[in-house]
């Protein structure tokens, strides 16, 4: 692979592994740490892979030896591990500043490529769009038959909407290396604004039969969850939910029965009120704008009104914009429906228009606050703006059963139509259906 020396197979098999998400990176990342303690990037690649899962202090120990070790490897090992310094304590600016100086001295460098989410993680449009350029320019660097940044790219352009591009470019990446985990997601997103439904399932059981303990197997069945509720299949996404998404999983899970109960039917498994609740109250609980967004749909699925009002405002009073502005307004959209106020829910919502992008997430996560506009609009009578508002994806997705349950008649989320696990009677749901 271009741009990387990893030496030893060892090595190269961990570096492989890392590269693909599987989940057998970190057991061969340790393996490698092992045969060869002194190697600073071996160490590193191991605190990225699992750093997040330690306590601060054990974080930073192994990364400073680590730093000293690629020292004395050389200038683009020292300065790899700096960049994992950086990417793990949240850094993402200096990351993202970091890694242009880096490609300028090593282009295409793949255990660099890893870092890249740096840029959206900026949370500023003058950063992504620069990571996007960036991103574009290590590619065509790498060449096509470079599986990694061709995955990488594949993502990209997920992200920016353009589906048929990220579709062929995961499908070459696949074509070059079937285990590319990064493909495989790039696909996910794809093939969501694509509408793909059952194919797309049958993709993603297929891709993780092979490597269950993949690093994003979780993700990857919360994809397959959407995909069913796509094409009408609420008992495959109920059942995904409650066996694929741990407890932890609050946002994912909140996400699928946020969903779920938009459209008129009945969650899966729930989040317990007190946990949501006690990790706003953890000192991390609102660092991020999209973590905390998460958590408020956590409160939306248990109807949680009073203590959407109360993370409304202490959103509005947050110093930070994206808070104040975006995130704000959004929860009190959300408290609103709850509560039966879905008037109020239009004028915060369509206020934002554009601005939503700032909620931080990708596409297909923020995609649900579009939902919950169509929804909102559906319950005041507004049947042709709703329309209107999801006719891009009517239009142009394959399954969209969801799509027109969220313009159909149905109870409104909040309300309890039916016990968790249970089919809603089809009386509810109007009479419209899949095409």
């Amino acid at each position: 692979m271009s741009g990387t020396t990893v030496g030893t197979p060892v090595a190269e098999r961990a570096v492989n592994a890392l590269l693909a998400l599987s989940g057998q990176a970190l057991p061969q990342l340790r393996e490698w740490v092992g045969s060869d303690p002194g190697c600073g990037v071996a160490r590193a690649l191991v605190s990225l892979a699992a750093g997040d899962r330690w306590d601060e202090a054990v974080l930073k120990e192994q990364l400073v030896i680590a730093h000293r070790d690629a020292q004395a490897a050389g200038e683009r090992e020292a300065s790899l591990v700096y960049g994992v310094f950086l990417f793990t304590h949240r850094q993402y600016r200096l990351t993202a500043d970091h890694l242009v100086g880096h490609f300028t001295r090593w282009p295409a460098d793949e255990l660099a490529g890893f870092m890249m989410g740096a840029f959206s993680s900026c949370e500023d449009a003058a950063y992504r769009k620069h990571g996007d350029a960036l991103m574009q320019q290590q590619a065509e660097t790498a060449g096509p038959d470079n599986w990694p940044w061709t995955s990488w790219l594949a993502s990209t352009r997920a992200e920016q909407g353009r589906s048929r591009e990220a579709y062929e470019l995961a499908g070459h990446a696949l074509g070059l290396y079937p285990r590319a985990g990064v493909a495989a997601h790039a696909l996910a997103h794809a093939e969501h604004e694509l509408g793909a439904g059952p194919a797309s399932v049958s993709f993603l059981d297929q891709w993780l039969a092979a490597d269950p303990q993949a690093m994003q197997s979780g993700h990857l069945n919360w994809h397959a969850a959407l995909q069913s509720i796509a094409s009408g299949d609420f008992p495959d996404a109920r059942r995904r939910a409650d066996t694929a998404l741990a407890r932890t999983d609050v946002g994912m899970r909140a996400a699928t029965n946020w969903r779920l109960l938009l459209a008129g039917q009945s969650p899966a498994g729930r989040s317990d009120p007190d946990q949501v609740r006690e990790l706003l109250a953890a000192p991390g609980g609102m660092a991020e704008v999209f973590h905390t967004f998460n958590l408020a749909l956590a409160l939306a699925v248990e109807a949680a009104a009073d203590d959407l009002h109360v993370l409304a405002r202490r959103a509005a009073a947050d110093e930070r914009a994206d808070f104040r502005e975006v995130l704000a307004p959004v929860v009190q959209a959300l408290a609103e429906v709850v509560a039966g106020r879905p008037r109020v829910a239009v004028d915060l919502l369509t206020g934002l228009g554009e601005e939503v992008e700032r909620v931080g997430g990708v596409r297909v996560e923020r995609e649900i606050i579009q939902d919950t506009l169509a929804r909102a609009l559906v319950d005041t009578g507004e049947h042709v703006r709703a329309a209107d508002l999801l006719r891009h994806r009517t239009a142009t997705r394959r399954h969209h059963t969801y799509e027109d349950l969220l313009l159909a008649a149905a109870p409104r989320p909040g309300t309890a139509v039916s016990a968790p696990g249970t089919a809603v009677p089809a009386a509810v749901l109007g009479t419209r259906t899949a095409p």
